[in-house]
């Protein structure tokens, strides 16, 4: 494993803490875990071809999201 470090604002860090409490887990796991799912909502850039691009939903922050999570958007775009 690689260490490394990062900045975060001062009430993520808090509530990151309080879910490890609550979990009987490192912060450190929970941070692991949160990035694991956070990447797992991205293509991998060979996964689709240059000619077609995703379409962004507001509100997704620019990765792949459960159309519906945003039913309304999702629509939108048909």
């Amino acid at each position: 494993m690689t260490r490394t470090q990062i900045q975060l604002p001062k009430p993520l860090l808090e509530r990151l803490r309080r879910i490890a409490r609550s979990r009987d887990l490192s912060l450190a796991e929970v941070v692991r875990r949160g990035m694991e799912q956070y990447a797992r909502t991205f293509l991998d850039p060979g996964e689709c071809g240059t000619a077609w691009k995703l379409p962004v939903l507001r509100g997704s922050g620019g990765h792949r999201t459960d159309p519906t999570a945003v039913r309304a958007e999702a629509l939108a775009t048909r």
